[in-house]
C-alpha cells in the first residue's frame, strides 16, 4: 500500500470516528475521541486489514461502531464495585 492510500484511508477511518462520536452523546460523555481514533487506525492498519479499500464505508461504519461500543461498555464495567460486578457476572449467567 503507498503512503498515499494509507493517508487516505487514515482520514477516512478518522472521519468516521469523528462522525459517530459527534452524533452520539454516550460516546461524548465515556470516549476520548483522539484515543478512539487511535485505536481505530491501529485496528485497521493495512498490515491487519490489507482489503479496506474493497470495505464498503457503511460496512465500515457498522464495524468501528461496533469497537467504540465494546469500548465504551468495557469502560462502564470499569467503574463498578466488586458487589455490583459479581451482580452483573451472575445476571450475565443466567441470560
Amino acid at each position: 500500500m503507498t503512503l498515499i492510500n494509507y493517508q487516505s484511508n487514515s482520514q477516512k477511518l478518522t472521519e468516521i470516528v469523528k462522525t459517530l462520536i459527534d452524533n452520539n452523546t454516550l460516546y461524548q460523555e465515556n470516549l476520548d475521541k483522539q484515543e478512539m481514533i487511535e485505536v481505530i487506525n491501529r485496528t485497521f492498519d493495512p498490515a491487519a486489514v490489507p482489503d479496506l479499500e474493497s470495505i464498503s464505508e457503511e460496512e465500515l461504519t457498522k464495524r468501528i461502531k461496533r469497537i467504540l461500543s465494546l469500548h465504551l461498555v468495557s469502560g462502564m464495567l470499569n467503574d463498578l464495585t466488586p458487589e455490583q460486578m459479581q451482580l452483573f457476572d451472575e445476571s450475565v449467567k443466567r441470560g
